[in-house]
This record gives C-alpha cells, sequence and structure tokens, in this order.
C-alpha cells in the first residue's frame, strides 16, 4: 500500500505511461484503427490523470489549441439547424473528435523528452507495412483486408493510406540523410537512404495513390524553401525530378496512371460514364451548388447526406455520375463549407496555418511538423483528410507531438536540434 501510495500521483511515472501509449498508438495507426483508439484513450487517461490545469488552460490560449477547439465547438453547435436525423448529426460530429486530443498532445510532449520515440515507431510500423506490401503483391492470399478484390501490395486498410505513409516517411527521412551525410556516418546514411528509396519503390512499383505521388513534389518544395539552402535545395529538387523521370521511363504504373486520368475525364466528358474523375466532378459542383444556398453558417453537420440525396432523385445510378449519394464531396474545404459555410472554413484554414507557422524553424522536428501540414492541406484538395480517421490520426500525432517538442525548445530557449540548415 505504501508503494501504491509512492507511485498513485507520481508525475514523473505517469509521464512514462503517457509516453508508452503514445508511441504504441504510433506504433499501430498503419495497422489498426481499433487498436489506435484504444491506446489514445489510454494516453489520454494517464495525461490527465497528473496534468496541471492552470498550465493547460494557459495553454488553451494559443491559437494552435483554441482553433481547432473552435471547429469541433462549430461541428457541436452545427447540429442545431442541421435537416437530419439526430443520429446522422451525431455521427457527423465524430470526424472531428480527434481534434481534442492537440492540446494534450501539445501540453504532454512539451513536458516529455521521448517525442522523437513517437516519430521513429511509426516510421518502424510504416516499413513493417511496406516489406508485407512487396509479400502481397507475390501473394495476394497474406492480406489482411476483409475485402478481397484489388489488394495488390496491400496488407491492411487500403492503398490510399498506405500511400500516405510511405510518401511522408519518404520524404521526411531526407533530413537525417543530408545530416549524417555531411557528419561523414557512411552507415546511417546508407541505411536510411535505403528505406526512404525502398517507400518511393513501393509506391512506384506497387501501388501508389496518385494525390501522394503528386503531393511528394509539393512537399520537398515547401521544405526546401523553409529549412534548407538554396544550393542544397536545388540539388534535392533536381535529385528528385531525376527520380521521378527515371521512374516515368522505367515504371509502367505510373504512365497508365496518367493516361487513365485523362482516359477518364474523356469518358466522363463526351459518354457520361462513372468515373473516379467524373465522381469528383460531380461532387465538387453539387458541393459549390449547396455552399451558394448557405453561404455563411451551411446547411449544419450532417447535412451532406440528405443534400446528396436530393440531388440525385432525378439521375439514375446506372447512368450517370450525377445520381451518386455520398457523405463525403472528397475536398476537404468543400466538406466544411457545406456544413458551417464561410465560418467554418475560416476556422479551418486559421488552423492549418497557425500550424505552419509553429514550425518556421530549422531543426529536425520542425521539418517534420511541416511536412504533415503540408501534406494534409495539399491530400485535401481531393479527399476530406483532416476528418478521414486514418490521415486524420496521421495529422494530429505528428502535429501535436511535434508541436510540443517546438513549444518545449521554445521554452529553453532554443532547439533541441542543431539550427544550421541541410
Amino acid at each position: 500500500m505504501s508503494l501504491v501510495r509512492q507511485y498513485w500521483r507520481d508525475q514523473t511515472l505517469w509521464i512514462t505511461i503517457a509516453d508508452v501509449f503514445a508511441i504504441l498508438a504510433a506504433f499501430a495507426l498503419p495497422w489498426s484503427t481499433t487498436v489506435l483508439a484504444i491506446f489514445v484513450l489510454c494516453w489520454l487517461g494517464a495525461v490527465a490523470w497528473v496534468m496541471d490545469w492552470r498550465a493547460y488552460g494557459r495553454l488553451l490560449k494559443q491559437p494552435i489549441c483554441y482553433l481547432p477547439l473552435a471547429l469541433f465547438g462549430l461541428a457541436a453547435v452545427g447540429t442545431l439547424w442541421a435537416d437530419a436525423a439526430w443520429s446522422v448529426r451525431l455521427a457527423a460530429i465524430v470526424p472531428t473528435l480527434k481534434l481534442l486530443a492537440l492540446p494534450g498532445l501539445f501540453y504532454h510532449f512539451q513536458r516529455s523528452s521521448r517525442g522523437m520515440w513517437v516519430f521513429i515507431a511509426f516510421l518502424v510500423s510504416c516499413a513493417l507495412v511496406m516489406v508485407m506490401s512487396w509479400v502481397v503483391a507475390y501473394d495476394p492470399s497474406f492480406s489482411l483486408r476483409s475485402d478481397q478484390t484489388d489488394t495488390r501490395g496491400v496488407f491492411v486498410k487500403n492503398y490510399i493510406d498506405q500511400s500516405q505513409e510511405f510518401a511522408l516517411c519518404a520524404v521526411v527521412l531526407i533530413y537525417p540523410i543530408i545530416r549524417f551525410a555531411r557528419a561523414e556516418k557512411l552507415l546511417p546514411t546508407l541505411l536510411l537512404g535505403v528505406v526512404a528509396v525502398c517507400f518511393i519503390d513501393t509506391m512506384a512499383f506497387i501501388v501508389a495513390s496518385r494525390s501522394a505521388m503528386v503531393t511528394i513534389p509539393v512537399m520537398l518544395v515547401a521544405v526546401a524553401l523553409v529549412h534548407m539552402r538554396p544550393r542544397n535545395s536545388l540539388i534535392v529538387i533536381g535529385v528528385m525530378i531525376a527520380l521521378v523521370g527515371l521512374l516515368w521511363v522505367t515504371t509502367t504504373d505510373l504512365r497508365w496512371g496518367a493516361k487513365r486520368l485523362l482516359k477518364d475525364y474523356q469518358q466522363y466528358r463526351t459518354e457520361q460514364r462513372v468515373t473516379s474523375i467524373g465522381l469528383r466532378l460531380e461532387f465538387w459542383q453539387k458541393s459549390l451548388l449547396f455552399i451558394s444556398e448557405a453561404p455563411v453558417i451551411g446547411h449544419g453537420t450532417g447535412s451532406l447526406p440528405g443534400l446528396f440525396k436530393r440531388e440525385a432523385t432525378s439521375y439514375s445510378k446506372s447512368e450517370s455520375s450525377a445520381g451518386s449519394i455520398i457523405s463525403n464531396p472528397h475536398n476537404q474545404t468543400l466538406n466544411v463549407a457545406v456544413q458551417w459555410g464561410v465560418i467554418g472554413v475560416i476556422l479551418l484554414y486559421a488552423t492549418w496555418l497557425s500550424h505552419l507557422l509553429l514550425f518556421r524553424g530549422n531543426d529536425f522536428v520542425s521539418w517534420i511538423g511541416l511536412l504533415v501540414v503540408v501534406q494534409n492541406m495539399f491530400t485535401s484538395l481531393f479527399n476530406s483528410h483532416l476528418f478521414d480517421f486514418h490521415e486524420g490520426w496521421m495529422y494530429v500525432l505528428g502535429v501535436g507531438v511535434a508541436g510540443g517538442m517546438t513549444l518545449a525548445a521554445k521554452q529553453r530557449g532554443k532547439k533541441a536540434a542543431p539550427v544550421t540548415r541541410p
């Protein structure tokens, strides 16, 4: 009993316990949504048990915290004017719940020294998924997906989630590769270089989402402009252009992806066929119509299915993509604007901007944080990735952990890592 009393409120012990749960959550993210949710709840309980609520309250006054909370609050209040069943309204709040974890992550990793362990756990987990992707590519029976259609190279979840992980890891590794190369540490340079190339090769030769491939150059340009010296920026961008050119010549999947995109668009315009790009164009056109009907406060939380059902009544699903009923317009801005109008869009972009400004430093942690935000923003042009479970948690964990470490470094008056640009 004396030991129980001694450690019951021991802050160091509970910080360690919370760190373990955060590391396990990052490792579980590429594999399981259920396990991730369990570890996140355990982490939240451990943090709350010994939290300094006054310090947490002071942290909430910063825009990096109160803006995502305001977006969640708008989603909750938006249920009041939505024309949908209450079950649908409440279900539509769920995608924004993950934003509530951001202040807690900032708070905890401002005090923890194990933030980098979380990122390492995610990298190792993604590397294991990559290995299994090659295994499944040659023997699809190893896939754990319940849907056995189109499982080539996908061991768990789906190719979009997998591609987001691989793209992020590949670009993040550029920073330590450059630093190790400068320090003439050959072994870690080669090891990380091989891992990064394997991530790219897996997307090029096995399976990849088009948005992930397009996002890689965007992320490279963003971090090159912010973090690198001009000469090194040109070198990295040049190497990436050469690599893309090589993959384009040697990989039929990349060329076929571009040709299929053009072919899908032509079939949609001339033959009214249901294609991927045709569906997106229909979703976006309808969403703009919905926004024009309620531009300020939107139609309310959970209104998307009803609105698309209303527009689809005069179409046959078998004849045209115009008859599709969905609850996601495949664009984060439109998703927010339809439900909560201009107010929601302002909060969304203010949240992204506040997190971008948080990672203006030149250290590795700022590199990671900036890449996470840029990737989420850009891929949200083609999907609602902030509200999607997998990509949304990639954002929350990445920004929360890196943000907490950045706040800690600012508190100490210096960066946790060398500030020399790579």
